[in-house]
């Protein structure tokens, strides 16, 4: 199924000035196309349409992946321990088991995606851990900032309207929206 996604604005690989009403093709896993949106549409009438507000643009690649994921506890909604991650003594006096350290992850790694974030840094070591970020999609990187966004390159990028991200897509799965 093939997928254009718009916004205001289009970072331009080649790093001039943004695309005003640019939009990306994807198709599967993939980039087919970027440029102008009425081009694409024209090009691809039958194409499923997702409109954003802000700039699309390569995703985030977030440093802190081991001090995020596996240094601190990213508590459940039903527990009484807040909303914010625990880390230092607060996270000692925890009980954390293998499945809780995953729990964890998989609620951190949502916060991530709202953030616009698409790869972590490494490298993590907790088992558990490693395959919440697999399965999310995210990837995990060693000092690589996320590619441009061109044809035949992973459908991953990123739509940030001024500060908030309002969709992250990653290998062409919309994985966070805010709306």
């Amino acid at each position: 199924m093939l997928t254009i996604h718009t916004a205001d604005q289009l970072l331009r690989e080649d790093g001039g000035p943004p695309l005003p009403a640019g939009a990306v093709l994807v198709e599967g896993r993939a980039i087919a196309a970027v440029g102008a949106y009425e081009e694409l549409t024209a090009a691809h009438p039958t194409a499923r349409v997702r409109r954003w507000p802000g700039v699309i643009g390569p995703g985030l690649l977030n440093p802190d992946g081991p001090e995020l994921l596996e240094r601190s506890y990213h508590p459940d909604p039903r527990e009484d321990l807040g909303s914010e991650p625990l880390t230092g003594e607060a996270l000692s006096a925890l009980d954390m088991t293998e499945a809780r350290w995953g729990a964890s992850a998989r609620r951190g790694v949502q916060r991530l995606l709202a953030q616009g974030t698409v790869a972590v840094s490494g490298p993590l070591q907790r088992p558990a851990v490693i395959d919440a970020v697999h399965r999310s999609g995210l990837t995990i990187e060693h000092g690589v900032t996320p590619s441009p966004l061109r044809p035949g390159a992973d459908a991953t990028f990123a739509v940030f309207d001024a500060t908030e991200c309002v969709a992250t897509v990653i290998r062409g799965r919309l994985l966070h929206r805010r709306r």
